[in-house]
């Protein structure tokens, strides 16, 4: 079977205490439950968490949706994104099965990162290797005014932003990864194609902003 990997960037620093750590924990759960709905995707979807705040950790490995568990998140520290993408550069090396002449690997990994700050440690060479690895449909999210959109750009094209990072915003991102997801497994389950721009996923809702 042909997997598609998702793998989730949380930042986890400090700013993201209160509301807004806790929306994010809600909307991961939501988020698995509506997946587990989806016959296409409890079939396909794996996922995994890596949070960055001080460090960057992998807080769940590629898993399966039914046997996905979410685990506590705290928001602490500063942000080290280019920990982050270094970290998910390596563990799709790691995780996600290569394609061969013997065998078809797994469909192009899906990654979600989403920010309410800008990276506090040396984040260009976590960039340039995640780069490298050139195999992740990449969607950046920049939740409320303290995140920077030019600093996601450089991650991906594919940028969108939230006015504000309270509950309300937060959930809508995550119901519109949650539709994304689906839309993805079913293409790949349905027509063997993968996804390419963003323009093929659900249209976002209104509070998010699509970044040009």
């Amino acid at each position: 079977m042909r997997r598609l990997p998702v793998y989730l960037l949380l930042d986890t620093s400090g700013s993201m205490s209160g509301e807004p750590i806790e929306a994010v924990k809600n909307g991961v759960q939501v988020m698995i439950s509506s997946l587990r709905q989806n016959p296409q995707a409890i079939e396909t979807a794996f996922l995994s968490v890596i949070t960055f705040d001080n460090v960057a950790q992998q807080i769940i490995p590629l898993t399966d949706l039914a046997s996905f568990q979410m685990v506590d998140i705290k928001a602490t520290g500063v942000t080290a994104l280019g920990e982050a993408l270094k970290l998910v550069s390596n563990r799709i090396e790691n995780e996600v099965m290569k394609t061969t002449t013997e065998q078809k690997g797994d469909w192009k990994p899906l990654v979600f990162i989403m920010t309410d700050g800008v990276p506090t440690d040396d984040w260009l060479p976590g960039l340039n290797e995640f780069k490298r690895q050139k195999v992740a449909f990449t969607v950046a999210c920049a939740a409320g005014s303290g995140a920077d959109t030019g600093v996601l750009k450089q991650i991906t094209e594919n940028v969108v932003s939230l006015d504000t990072a309270d509950s309300a915003s937060i959930g809508k991102f995550f119901q519109w990864v949650t539709a994304s997801i689906g839309v993805t497994s079913t293409k790949v389950e349905d027509a063997g194609k993968e996804i390419s721009l963003l323009k093929e996923l659900p249209p976002p809702p209104s509070e998010l902003n699509i970044v040009v």
